[in-house]
């Protein structure tokens, strides 16, 4: 998150619809560039993890920078080679038969999840018509994520093929081995993970083509260490001669953007409420699931500033409460609260429940300045019922 939340947003927000989700291209612009210069000193490539991001009308750009995209279904497959037209990597826990052969018109790389969704698939990647590398999934059983929700190695995990389970004997036809085993972390965390990586599957990797670093990279953070991920990949890269992919979904949109907000209303109960025209468990449903307290220009801790509140969604769900603040002024109707890093992992969860409109979505550069790119309407709603 940002920190200093006196800060200022130098973007008049008086023509944008309320909520919205605003992206600052100015700021994606800024995040590209620091991963692209990863590229230019390792030859790694990296790619759009669209479950973190897939705000589509920005892939023209992403796609300057970055080599393609990764997906983890058949609409996410279809959306980055339509959209992005590069290279489309899929992995999925497991994929369904009735989508397979579509998923692989869209598909250039494909990870599977265990040696028997290998067998299964295997002739029908092979006879798709062209090439498409494939590779598995390991899971190394380390990881340094404390939310178990988030971790791919905790107990019992069904991502990945452990050692005890992994078949050698199968490989023939595999090009590279994928793992994922971070969230939001430092480098430092990759370079112990890379040694446990090496320690189990290092003798499969030789002779590999390819090695996917899987995501939770926060590259773009202010206090990512680049060296130490640039020392990671020029490693393997060079002790097994392997392309090395990274696809991290949060380091692309991290920072850039916001969640526009509305007071609808004030209380009290016990304390000072206010009822926005957005949703934690529509509109930033992490918030919940984390759980974690969302920064707000202009506001801080409570009793930091004269006027502390709670912050509470529009729906009837009890515990849609996005947090407690306070401000240096009272609250009141018709106030707008800029929320921050709401570029990821808020559009691509967010959802209808009770009937609540989603936010609108827009962009913002210098030279057009906002231009809404989507607005939503009840047949958004109605569509996805029956």
């Amino acid at each position: 998150m940002i920190k200093g939340m006196t800060m200022e947003l130098d973007i008049d927000l008086s023509t944008l619809p309320s909520p919205s989700y605003l992206v600052d291209e100015r700021l994606l612009k800024r995040n590209l560039e620091v991963l692209n210069s990863v590229q230019e000193r390792t030859g790694a490539k990296i790619l759009l993890a669209q479950k973190g991001f897939s705000m589509h009308s920005m892939y023209p750009l992403i796609g300057k920078y970055l080599h393609g995209v990764t997906s983890s279904s058949l609409f996410e497959a279809r959306l980055g080679y339509e959209k992005m037209g590069k290279e489309v990597h899929v992995y999925a826990p497991a994929y369904v038969d009735r989508e397979f052969d579509e998923l692989l018109s869209y598909t250039d790389h494909i990870v599977f999840n265990s040696f028997d969704q290998w067998n299964r698939f295997k002739d029908r990647v092979q006879g798709a018509g062209k090439p498409i590398s494939c590779g598995i999934r390991v899971n190394p059983e380390y990881s340094e994520i404390d939310v178990p929700l988030y971790d791919p190695c905790y107990n019992n995990s069904r991502m990945g093929v452990t050692l005890p389970n992994f078949r050698p004997e199968e490989l023939e036809g595999i090009d590279g081995l994928h793992f994922h085993t971070m969230c939001e972390q430092n480098s430092d965390t990759l370079e112990r993970t890379l040694q446990v990586v090496e320690e189990k599957f290092g003798e499969y990797l030789h002779g590999m083509k390819w090695l996917n670093f899987g995501g939770g990279h926060h590259i773009t953070r202010p206090d990512y260490d680049l060296d130490t991920l640039v020392r990671c990949i020029l490693h393997m890269k060079e002790k097994y001669n392997v392309q090395i992919y990274l696809e991290p979904g949060e380091a692309i949109a991290l920072n850039t953007g916001y969640l526009v907000a509305t007071v609808l209303d004030t209380m009290k109960n016990g304390m000072d409420i206010a009822i926005l025209d957005t949703s934690a468990e529509c509109h930033m449903p992490d918030v919940l699931a984390m759980p974690y307290r969302p920064s707000i220009i202009g506001a801080g801790a409570v009793g930091e500033f004269p006027y502390s509140y709670r912050l509470g969604g529009m729906t009837c769900l009890a515990g849609d409460i996005i947090g407690d603040y306070s401000f240096p002024e009272p609250l009141k109707y018709g106030d707008k609260l800029v929320f921050l890093d709401m570029g990821h992992y808020t559009m691509v969860k967010n959802h209808m429940f009770n009937g609540v409109n989603l936010p609108a979505i827009a962009s913002y550069n210098e030279e057009e300045g906002i231009k809404v790119i989507k607005e939503f309407a009840f047949e958004d709603f109605s569509g996805r019922l029956s």
